[in-house]
């Protein structure tokens, strides 16, 4: 599949489902509490989701048997959500979620700590989120896709963290996972040049560890190798004639 450019209307309907999912994600933080099930987080999402007419986009994906992916403390992403898995104080949550809206994609994931948490966990969320916004200062039609990986992963390595190697984000529209992929780490080449109308996922997943990750037997659930906590931060963004647009966050 090579690497899409999106037309005006095709833009026009990703920003729209990535207004919906930016919703869904505010209306699943208000929501979550200490005492709460993973199964109850992914039924209330799913709830969300449809009510605005979207698809999850996540439902019976390559067989994935939830619309949210919920994965806690050293679940990097893909864990699934479970009726015997409550949340409890200190816990640290990424929720990551897609919709379909008349035919496009949107895909973002956001990490809480539900209650106070440590310290360590709250630096860690924000380190996460940080990463994002490193990256996409090079989200720039004119530079190489390897200038936003490089600095996503050297913005966390500087600060004594893990990049997770294993998985990266990606291209997106009328595919959740289209061309390119999107490492968060430096690829040693430029890879892509980067072009107006490109819509890409980027979405850094960083731990308090080491980098390694691995499957767990569900063959979804990704933990870090150390049992590290783990953070992941997502977006859809649109690359423009200027700065990127970023799809799936509301502009309060």
């Amino acid at each position: 599949m090579a690497v899409t450019i999106k037309s005006e209307r095709e833009i026009q309907l990703m920003r729209e489902a990535g207004i919906i999912l930016a919703k869904t994600h505010e209306e699943l933080e208000k929501a979550l509490h200490a005492g709460m099930t993973t199964y109850q987080v992914n039924k209330l999402g799913d709830e969300i989701i449809r009510s605005f007419g979207c698809v999850p986009s996540f439902l019976n994906y390559n067989g994935y048997p939830a619309s949210i992916c919920v994965s806690v403390n050293e679940e990097v992403v893909h864990g699934i959500p479970s009726k015997k898995r409550i949340l409890k104080d200190g816990d640290v949550v990424s929720l990551d979620a897609g919709v379909i809206w008349k035919g496009y994609h949107s895909d973002a994931a956001r990490t809480h700590i539900i209650g106070e948490g440590s310290d360590k966990a709250k630096e860690l969320v924000k380190v996460t989120r940080e990463c994002f916004y490193e990256g996409i200062k090079y989200a720039i039609a004119g530079n190489h896709l390897n200038d936003i990986c490089k600095a996503i992963g050297a913005y966390a390595k500087e600060r004594g963290y893990g990049v997770v190697r294993d998985l990266v984000g990606h291209g997106i529209g009328t595919h959740l996972h289209e061309d390119p992929e999107v490492p968060n780490f430096d690829m040693k080449r430029g890879g892509i040049k980067l072009q107006p109308g490109m819509t890409l996922a980027i979405e850094p997943m960083i731990t308090a560890g080491r980098d390694e990750v691995v499957w767990l037997d569900d063959d979804w659930t990704v933990v870090t190798d150390d049992n590290s906590l783990a953070a992941h931060y997502e977006n859809t963004i649109l690359i423009t004639e200027g700065e990127p647009e970023i799809l799936s966050l509301r502009k309060l």
